[in-house]
């Protein structure tokens, strides 16, 4: 299972620490950057599920290229 954690910089030192003691966890720092990239990609999947679900509205891709 994979889990992505939001730890605050002063605490991150004492936890990655204690992560590490761990020998059934692997750890893969990421930088901030990218994990803004996979919130806005969960974001986007989540909005497209809604469409699908028909909870959200969204309009064609040739209707918003011809406001253009």
């Amino acid at each position: 299972m994979k889990v992505l954690l939001d730890v605050k910089e002063s605490k991150a030192l004492f936890f990655m620490e204690l992560i590490n003691n761990f020998s059934f966890v692997e750890v893969q720092p990421i930088t901030s950057e990218k994990a803004l990239l996979l919130q806005e990609i969960k974001e986007a999947v989540d909005t497209v599920n809604l469409v699908k679900k028909g909870e959200l509205f969204a309009r064609p891709a040739k209707e918003l290229l011809n406001e253009l």
